[in-house]
């Protein structure tokens, strides 16, 4: 299988969502992250605006918050998204939810968190389980997602490429386990992606999804860069 490389991203607006598919086409997913929107209607609302006009959706937290887990499933229950970003302890409820959608095949990914040192890792991303800073094995973690049925591995937050140890050490457990699909987020710019795309590749991964947000966005105008996605699009990996 060929490795493949999605960008997810963020969009201003629909327009500016509209020129980043015109540009990546299927290798893009526009993020739309629940924390931002009042009520889970309006973030209802937003997501069936970008699916009208054919924009490849990812649902997200907002900058990992596990409080956002419920509003993320209710979206994503509501709107059938392309990819949905999830906690790890409300990965399987969420999963569940859109498997009650005959329709809806979305990518659900659950978090894991570096824990500092390679090989183990924290999978106690919830509202209330995000106060135990207890370790497990990478592992552990992979097979417990492979036991239930989630495809991606988010790994966050890990700076940048700073963590390319800890990176590679998760990508292997979770190839081992199953998970073909990993996700790097977090400092993530057009400078050091193709490094940590590279060490998810050189350890297993057949389709890397890094999260390049506010890296990507003019200050000034608040839209993300159409020229910055042509660069990454260009990139090659070996």
């Amino acid at each position: 299988m060929k490795q493949k490389v999605i960008f997810n991203v963020l969009a201003k607006d629909v327009d500016n969502a509209k020129e980043l598919v015109e540009i990546a086409g299927n290798r893009v997913l526009v993020g739309i992250m629940v924390k931002n929107f009042p009520t889970v209607e309006s973030a209802i609302e937003q997501v069936k605006q970008y699916k009208e006009n054919n924009i490849p959706v990812s649902v997200g937290l907002g900058a990992g918050d596990p409080a956002m887990w419920k509003k993320v499933a209710d979206v994503s229950a509501k709107t059938s998204p392309d990819h949905i970003n999830q906690v790890f302890p409300a990965a399987g409820y969420t999963l569940g939810r859109m498997d009650q959608l005959e329709a809806s095949n979305p990518l659900v990914n659950a978090l894991i968190e570096p824990s500092g040192i390679p090989g183990e890792v924290y999978i106690s991303t919830g509202p209330s389980s995000s106060i135990f800073k207890e370790k497990v094995s990478c592992e552990m973690a992979a097979t417990m997602l492979a036991e239930i049925g989630v495809d991606s591995v988010k790994f966050y937050p890990i700076d940048g490429d700073k963590r390319l140890d800890e990176i590679a050490a998760m990508v292997k457990a979770a190839v081992n386990a199953g998970l073909k699909i990993f996700e790097p987020t977090g400092g993530i710019d057009v400078e050091n992606v193709h490094r940590i795309v590279q060490t998810c590749f050189d350890n297993g991964a057949e389709t890397v999804i890094p999260h390049l947000y506010t890296s990507l966005v003019d200050k000034e105008t608040g839209k993300t860069e159409v020229e910055k996605l042509q660069k990454l699009i260009q990139m090659e990996w070996n």
